[in-house]
């Protein structure tokens, strides 16, 4: 063979080799990537789960006690009853939001009510819907890394020259709250300006 013939068919080689590498490389992340994310979002899903079955007992806890402030126990009865596991991640996003906003106020009105927030299995249950809270924005978190770094990897190159070979498509965050995307009233925003 001749040796131009054979170098020039060397540095094909060389380069198909380094260019399946990367296209293997690429796809390997993203997958490993998407299992993440899958597991990530699976966590969410069991603290979601354990926070819907404790709100019953809650709401059984305080019911008897709190007879003037049925509102605030409506709004938490029907957050939990807009929670489905299987509604698109934004859905359960909103219910998640609407149910700590809804939690929230339920324990800002238990402060108010010394008889419950003495009764031991409220302060029970009120701790363990904290810690439950607590889990879903840790897990959140570490949710939401997860969607970024794979994103960020479907949309650069190599990834980018990838994604529609694989069918690969940008996921959605697991946003707190719909408002989250807004910058924070300042208290002046409060404060009617003087005539």
């Amino acid at each position: 063979m001749n040796p131009p013939v054979l170098a020039a068919a060397f540095a094909v080689g060389v380069v198909i080799a380094i260019g399946l590498f990367v296209v293997v490389a690429t796809y390997n992340d993203v997958v490993a990537l998407q299992r993440r994310i899958e597991k990530a979002w699976a966590n969410i899903e069991v603290a979601l789960q354990q926070r819907f079955d404790q709100l019953p007992a809650l709401v059984d806890a305080v019911r008897g006690l709190m007879t003037f402030e049925r509102d605030v126990l409506t709004e938490v009865t029907e957050a939990r009853a807009a929670y489905s596991p299987r509604a698109p991640i934004p859905d359960q996003a909103a219910t998640s939001a609407a149910t700590s906003r809804a939690l929230r106020s339920l324990f800002a009105v238990v402060e108010r009510y010394p008889e419950v927030k003495s009764a031991g299995n409220v302060l029970a249950l009120q701790n363990e819907i904290e810690r439950l809270e607590s889990m879903i924005a840790d897990r959140r978190e570490l949710y939401n890394d997860q969607v970024y770094r794979y994103n960020t990897r479907i949309a650069q190159v190599p990834g980018v020259l990838l994604a529609s070979l694989f069918g690969w498509t940008a996921m959605v965050f697991f946003d707190a709250d719909p408002a989250a995307d807004k910058p924070p009233r300042s208290l002046t925003d409060e404060v009617d300006p003087e005539p």
